[in-house]
């Protein structure tokens, strides 16, 4: 019989002691312990920014960039950037109502004075009341007495103190009302791109061109334009440039839900409540490449534009293949019943078995959600991974590769019966983002799935999110040049940690 060792327990299989390092594997928990771990309905956070930081700090010194935690071995970088992000400063923005609550992109433009050309970065908003706007981050021009003055105003955290050093005042946003243009209904849709180049949009100044879609009305259907961006923009008081600049690509007699375009601008692709098409951006001629009776009601190009990912109504994420038809083939399209039970063994709200679509897609690629799709990002560096979110509170990772297992990660917390919410991935991709239907902002990491922020500074739904169109540094993604300071860990201008959200009472800017 072996003998009892304090701090040992004996495994008769294997014949050997073990050191006890918390509850044996396969063991039973007591009942106060399994009660006291149970999650309550509201996750909040538990990092707090002064004493874990100065603690992170500390571990570095002595073991460098490796930690080890109860968790195994961490990173020091990937610990210190979610301590830093679990603790946000926001601004809420005076006189930005109804302008940024459909669709919102900053970019970074050239700007024509008095002096000559410049760059500054600019707000391209759209609203739920058809509103297009342009507006002004800082002012190129002092001078010239224009525009409304939107003074930020910090919102969270609602004590003071509780901020590092490094976080200085967002500039004030200056609009105007030539820089304005009320379109034919709600856009629906904003995608910033290059046309006919090949580069992908690594920072701002190389956008040339924005693709706006409208919803449709009673009255009229959707419309695709373009916004000219190629020309200087003019803040003078006396030009009138925005109007000029938008050209009407094509127009429809149904609802465009989605618009999506590929890195040259050549094509674009729209989701309807008719299903989804490619749209030639120079000659406005369409072609179907999806024919649903479930509205399309998110999309993405993935692929170099080879695929469309499209999310429809009924909760189903298809796979298009988009490639142009080899000459000579049949331009019907293929016929397809595909199950509606969802894909993660989920209880769905359909009692139809099967529902029925035509185009080009691979049904084994087919995930099925229990609710609506509201949203999709493929992520920029390996686009075989995409994040979904739908009306049931679902956000998940998924890898192409892998559909028919399932999701590979999901995020909390998220709250959402029946809204279209916009996703928000940072440049570096390490984190995600999104309102919630209890006006709350969460943000998740991407790669472990922990909730790093939760809390409400909005009385409205944040519905859009925007992040700087400024990418990584080299010296970040090389790790060359790296300094020992805490700005040398998570410097703001390198990482571009401000990203900018929409909502019915305004426009927020959050930055760690």
């Amino acid at each position: 019989m072996p003998r009892d060792l304090p701090g040992f327990y004996y495994d008769a299989e294997k014949n050997r002691y073990f050191p006890i390092k918390g509850p044996i594997p396969g063991s039973a928990r007591s009942s106060s312990s399994s009660t006291a771990l149970k999650p309550s309905k509201v996750i909040k956070p538990c990092r707090k920014t002064g004493v874990r930081t100065l603690k992170l700090l500390q571990v570095r010194e002595i073991f460098g960039n490796v930690i080890s935690s109860n968790k195994g071995k961490r990173n020091f970088k990937e610990e210190f950037r979610k301590t830093q992000v679990s603790h946000p400063k926001v601004w809420k923005y005076s006189g930005t109502e109804k302008i940024g609550d459909s669709a919102l992109e900053r970019i970074h433009v050239d700007v024509q004075t008095q002096e000559g050309q410049t760059k500054t970065d600019v707000l391209l908003t759209g609203g739920i009341n058809g509103s297009l706007s342009i507006s002004e981050i800082g002012k190129v021009q002092p001078e010239f007495d224009y525009g409304v003055q939107c003074v930020p105003d910090c919102v969270w955290p609602t004590i003071e103190g509780n901020q590092t050093h490094y976080r200085r005042d967002p500039e004030r946003i200056w609009r105007d009302t030539r820089a304005s243009l009320q379109m034919s209904s709600k856009i629906s849709c904003m995608k910033v791109f290059r046309k006919n180049l090949p580069l992908p949009i690594e920072d701002g100044g190389g956008i040339q061109h924005a693709l706006i879609s409208t919803l449709g009305s009673m009255r009229y259907g959707g419309s695709l334009c373009l916004l000219n961006l190629v020309e200087p923009l003019d803040f003078d008081p006396t030009a009138l440039f925005i109007r000029r600049r938008i050209q009407e690509v094509a127009t429809f007699d149904c609802t465009i839900w989605a618009a999506d375009c590929g890195t040259n601008g050549n094509r674009a692709v729209i989701g309807t409540n008719l299903g989804a098409a490619l749209v030639d951006v120079e000659t406005g001629m369409t072609s179907w490449v999806l024919r649903s009776k479930s509205d399309v009601l998110a999309q993405q190009l993935v692929h170099s534009g080879n695929v469309v990912l499209c999310g429809l109504r009924n909760g189903a994420i298809i796979t298009v293949d988009a490639r142009e038809k080899q000459e000579g083939s049949s331009a019907r399209l293929v016929r397809h019943r595909i199950s509606n039970s969802p894909s993660d063994n989920t209880v769905g709200k359909s009692s139809k078995r099967w529902f029925k679509l035509s185009g080009n897609i691979n049904t084994s690629d087919t995930i099925k959600l229990p609710s609506s799709i509201s949203c999709l990002v493929s992520l920029q560096f390996d686009d075989q991974y995409f994040l979904a979110s739908s009306m049931d509170g679902s956000v998940k990772l998924y890898d192409h590769r892998l559909v028919q297992r399932g999701a590979i990660q999901s995020y909390e917390g998220h709250v959402n019966s029946h809204s279209r919410i916009q996703l928000g991935v940072d440049p570096l991709e390490r984190f995600v983002m999104s309102g919630g239907e209890d006006c709350y902002l969460r943000l998740w990491s991407i790669k472990s799935g922990e909730l790093l922020f939760q809390d409400k500074f909005s009385d409205s739904i944040l519905s859009t999110v925007c992040w700087r169109r400024e990418g990584p540094s080299v010296a970040l993604l090389s790790g060359k040049n790296e300094t020992n300071s805490v700005s040398g860990y998570f410097d703001e201008e390198s990482y571009g940690a401000g990203a900018w959200l929409g909502s019915h009472e305004g426009l927020f800017y959050l930055q760690w």
